[in-house]
């Protein structure tokens, strides 16, 4: 690919026709069948991750593993993902957005299919952290393609419906972990998993992928950016940097919650994995019910003020730290404990679409996929990253309810940072429209 076609900015303004949808220009059925593939490929990404969570109580007999070290087989995921997702979705932007998706659901599949084959810790260790690298790129390669499919409107919408997807496959991994593991043993939960996830991402490569090249009649070519001005460009912006880490610390509550409610209820309640992992899976399908409703109220609200799109997580979030500390803190396990974290879930994620929304809306739209991949980033290592391993470093001192009761704090930093990034919001979206309208004679999508 030439150096024409590194950057990806909207042909010049004007509003879709009344078929199409989106800056492509494509009919909207296509865009909604691309995002059915994205949504399915999502699934079996966080399936792959969250698989593991429902084989802690076989690990831990088997291999004799200390919470600590369950807890580091989810975090190491969440590492590589934050090593990984900045330089590859600077890759992205500047290759191809449907062959990177193809090929980074390749390489967790595969990653997935190989921990089936792993006899110690360390082996198993490495396998999960392979899965991380494939996962690292996705993210951001989805979210690039689909923001150029769907209007502005919508985006908020559209990502939340597509990061809901995670919530499903978290439970798919969760129960059907449970499932496989108790039946077959846990090695063959992951070829299981494996194999479909592998054919979703070659199915792939049968979506039209689109480049960038530069127009003739250009007097204000943007400059190609080195990696410090590329990182000045997608910090400037503050609403950002207040939806990074709010993203961030919310997501250290939620990951930890997905993580150890399957041992959580096991302990306290004394059931067996499989039906544990069932009463998880509630947790996590509340969580996904909750990520659509609420990323489409957030671009509801956002037609009046568009400042409310941040205000609402905000809220949201001090209402998910009041219902888990009063869940774990203050009640017996049991249905009503249940019924309480079943509404936190709903809340606590309503962020997520929100999150991509505005980490794309406030930079050039050259930029997106790597703006996407610093929310990846945030959310990785300080949320995935965090969550799971201080819950099981705290439960191996203080017992796991202490732990889950404590982790929820975190929702309070994650109503500072939305609440801080609100007020900055109208201000960067002024100034990325206005810029890119002085460049959009320069630069023109051009489907392959």
């Amino acid at each position: 690919m030439n150096e024409a076609s590194t950057v990806a900015v909207p042909p010049p303004a004007g509003q879709p026709n009344a078929g199409t949808a989106g800056e492509l220009g494509v009919t909207r059925s296509y865009a909604w069948v691309v995002f059915a593939m994205a949504f399915a490929l999502m699934m079996s990404d966080y399936l792959s991750r969250q698989l593991i969570v429902s084989m802690f109580p076989h690990l831990k007999q088997e291999w004799g593993l200390s919470d600590a070290q369950l807890g580091g087989l989810v975090s190491v995921v969440s590492v590589t993902i934050a090593l990984g997702t900045f330089p590859i979705a600077v890759l992205v932007d500047r290759w191809s957005r449907v062959k990177s998706i193809a090929l980074m659901g390749s390489i967790w599949s595969l990653a997935t299919l190989s921990a089936a084959f792993t006899h110690n810790y360390g082996q198993l260790f490495a396998a999960r952290a392979a899965v991380g690298l494939g996962e690292a790129g996705y993210g951001p390669a989805a979210g690039a393609l689909l923001s150029r499919l769907f209007p502005e409107r919508l985006r908020a919408t559209v990502f939340g419906a597509l990061l809901s997807a995670g919530s499903l496959g978290a439970v798919l991994g969760v129960v059907l972990g449970g499932v496989f593991a108790d039946r077959w043993g846990w090695r063959a939960a992951f070829v299981i998993v494996g194999i479909p996830g592998l054919v979703l991402a070659l199915v792939f490569l049968l979506v039209r992928d689109y480049t960038t090249v530069r127009l003739p009649v250009s007097t204000t070519a943007a400059p190609k950016l080195g990696l410090r001005k590329l990182l000045a460009e997608l910090l400037r912006p503050r609403s950002a940097v207040g939806a990074y880490l709010g993203g961030a610390a919310q997501v250290v509550v939620m990951s930890a919650l997905y993580a150890w409610l399957p041992s959580y209820f096991s302990r306290y309640l004394g059931l067996p994995a499989d039906q544990a992992a069932a009463r998880t899976a509630m947790v996590v399908m509340a969580g996904f019910l909750g990520q659509i409703v609420l990323s489409f109220a957030a671009d509801r609200l956002a037609r009046r003020d568009r400042r409310r799109r941040l205000q609402l997580p905000a809220v949201l979030s001090l209402v998910s730290l009041v219902l888990l500390v009063a869940a774990f803190a203050a009640m017996p396990p049991g249905n009503p404990q249940l019924l309480v974290i079943l509404v936190a879930a709903f809340t606590i994620t309503a962020p997520f679409g929100v999150v991509a929304s505005v980490s794309v809306d406030v930079v050039h739209p050259a930029l997106r996929a790597t703006a996407m991949s610093m929310a990846a980033v945030a959310q990785n290592l300080f949320g995935f990253a965090v969550g799971p391993l201080v819950v099981g470093a705290v439960s191996d001192t203080y017992g796991l309810r202490a732990a889950l009761a404590v982790i929820p704090l975190s929702c309070g930093f994650a109503a500072t940072f939305f609440w801080f990034a609100s007020r900055h919001y109208d201000r960067d979206l002024r100034r990325v429209e206005a810029g890119t309208a002085t460049d959009n004679s320069s630069y023109k999508d051009v489907a392959r």
